[in-house]
């Protein structure tokens, strides 16, 4: 572990516009440490985010430099704190400055995860389904009587909130695979451990986010970081536990969500011995959450969906398949492109009322959509490119019969016209609701 930071010089690279490096930033600031935070974007486009350091700013604990980095902020620093969102960070210019001069490099969940209980960590990854599935397990527990934290990549940095942590808590932690990257063996410092949660829960692996690891293998190789580090009486759940499934009363839709919600079960059991037959109903009350199937208006029988969070093809092709008659969905998709195949989208194509492409990958996944339909003689504005996202709900809205959905589920990352899914997911609710609302 590092040792104490009083009066360390430390540098957070990405502070990150929605406040990844906040909780961090805010943490080393409260141990004594002196902060210097750099930032690629510039101070306007970090607004919201440098409103939660204000106080240390004002008060020359947190020093800023932003819209550039400077190499000698990492090679004169006792400390670099990387965000996790720095793509292949072993090609990185400044990281690779600070390793050349000796300086440790750590993350926040690496900081959090070396002062935790590991044995009361649950720890949840997968391509799909893990944001839900990591809520279920804290719903599920807490609804039970015990106590449970989220953190992660779903519920922020819980650097901040140490001391609330009880010795019989439990944590919960969706943890990302560029996280779990930086969790590896001898990552960041040549005595970095290894570091796994004792409870570790794989939902599923398929190809994703290549842009930042370079090659599936790797992407798979950080997945599996989850596991490579357990003790022996460690817990491993992964779907191939579940060779029979009971039908749960979920208020969200889908065969995906029923599989979440088996692993949520059994991660509650492996870990505080929390019977099925007790979680299973706590399932009942669980609401979802923002940006994954969730019903955000209703005009007659028409429905409208936000599946924003649908950020690979798997995603898509699962939330298509949670509805009974998809031949009634009118399907938004695309955006920034993350160097993965799409086929299995346009591939629905025949399967849909409607296919409707937006974003840097649209014009390409309107095309392969295009090619399949033709195949199939789909009628007449079946696919079309929009582009923009106002525009897709339009051309959608005019071709929507009465009892049909509109569902936005992209299957792409959000970063070429938004900040990120929760921007765009926004965005479609708030077009979707003010037009229906409109005489």
């Amino acid at each position: 572990m590092i040792g104490e930071f009083n009066g360390k010089t430390i540098t957070v690279m990405g502070l990150g516009r929605f406040g990844g490096g906040l909780g961090v930033t805010r943490w080393l600031a409260s141990q004594g440490a002196r902060v210097l935070v750099t930032d690629l974007e510039p101070e306007d486009r970090l607004a919201a985010s440098l409103k939660g350091i204000e106080d240390l700013i004002e008060n020359d604990v947190v020093e800023l430099r932003l819209g550039a980095h400077n190499l000698e902020d990492f090679r004169k620093a006792d400390l670099v704190v990387a965000n996790p969102a720095v793509p292949k960070p072993w090609d990185n210019e400044f990281l690779l400055e600070a390793s050349k001069a000796g300086v440790p490099i750590t993350t926040e969940i690496r900081l959090l995860m070396e002062r935790l209980d590991r044995r009361r960590v649950i720890g949840v990854t997968g391509t799909a389904g893990k944001s839900t599935t990591t809520a279920m397990i804290h719903h599920v527990l807490q609804e039970t009587g015990h106590s449970s934290h989220v953190g992660g990549n779903i519920g922020g940095s819980l650097l901040s909130r140490l001391d609330a942590i009880g010795p019989e808590d439990w944590i919960v932690l969706e943890l990302s695979s560029s996280m779990l990257y930086w969790l590896g063996k001898g990552v960041g410092y040549s005595d970095a451990e290894g570091i796994s949660p004792h409870v570790a829960l794989l939902t599923n692996i398929e190809p994703n986010h290549l842009d930042w690891h370079g090659t599936f293998e790797h992407y798979r190789e950080s997945k599996e970081n989850i596991f490579r580090y357990q003790e022996s009486d460690g817990a491993r759940i992964t779907s191939e536990l579940f060779h029979q499934r009971r039908k749960l009363p979920l208020k969200i839709p889908g065969d995906h969500n029923q599989l979440n919600g088996q692993f949520a079960i059994m991660a509650a059991l492996k870990a505080a011995n929390v019977l099925p037959s007790d979680s299973a109903p706590r399932l009942a009350t669980f609401e979802g959450l923002p940006h994954r199937l969730q019903l955000v208006a209703q005009h007659g029988e028409q429905q409208f969906f936000n599946d924003s969070k649908s950020t690979t093809p798997q995603a898509t092709v699962l939330a298509v398949q949670a509805f009974k008659k998809p031949s009634k969905i009118h399907l938004i998709v695309g955006g920034y492109d993350k160097k993965i195949d799409l086929s299995p989208i346009a591939a629905l194509t025949p399967k849909i009322a409607g296919l409707y492409t937006i974003g840097a990958t649209g014009e390409a996944l309107a095309q392969k959509a295009e090619s399949i339909g033709n195949e199939a003689s789909v009628g007449e504005g079946h696919v079309a490119h929009c582009e923009a996202l106002e525009v897709a709900i339009e051309q959608a809205k005019q071709r929507m019969e009465d009892d049909h959905i509109l569902l936005l589920s992209p299957g792409c990352a959000s970063w070429d016209q938004f900040d990120n899914y929760e921007q765009r997911g926004d965005r479609f609710v708030n077009m979707v609701t003010s037009q229906i609302q409109s005489p």
